[in-house]
């Protein structure tokens, strides 16, 4: 008889064909396409209607003191920090998925919105950001005199 010795994997790559672990490695990915444990960066919608640009940004775990939101030059950006508690309880971690840190997310806004009439809500950890649009300036017309030249 042919005696078999496995050894346990405590990662999940045992259990999936590599083709699955790579599809799990991508989800674990920042925009950027690094892979890093630590920095946080909110997943945000963008939307809109003939009247407004909606901004949603989930802040899971956040209050709306953790968040700042500002408008310069056309430039929406959303500052904040969502902050890690620590809680030693004699635990070993296998595994921290979850991210914390201070993020900055900027937005160029196009040139026909309300800037001053922004208005921002929290609710249940996520920020609705609602940008009025303002009408289009209708373009001036003026008439230009034809001069004659007599030779």
């Amino acid at each position: 008889m042919t005696q078999i010795i496995r050894r346990p994997r405590s990662d999940a790559g045992f259990f999936f064909p590599k083709y699955m672990r790579s599809f799990f490695d991508d989800l674990s990915r920042d925009f950027d396409g690094s892979q890093t444990p630590s920095g946080y960066v909110p997943r945000v919608d963008i939307s809109e209607d003939s009247a407004n640009i909606y901004v949603h940004a989930e802040l899971p775990g956040m209050s709306k003191d953790d968040v700042k939101v500002t408008i310069a030059e056309g430039i929406l950006t959303l500052r904040g920090e969502k902050k890690h508690e620590e809680k030693k309880e004699d635990k070993n971690y296998f595994r921290i998925e979850r991210r914390y840190g201070e993020f900055v997310r900027q937005f160029t806004l196009p040139d026909n919105v309300k800037e001053d009439s922004v208005r921002a809500n929290f609710t249940n950890g996520v920020l609705e950001i609602t940008i009025p649009k303002s009408e289009p300036e209708k373009p001036k017309e003026r008439e230009v005199p034809i001069n004659v030249n007599i030779n």
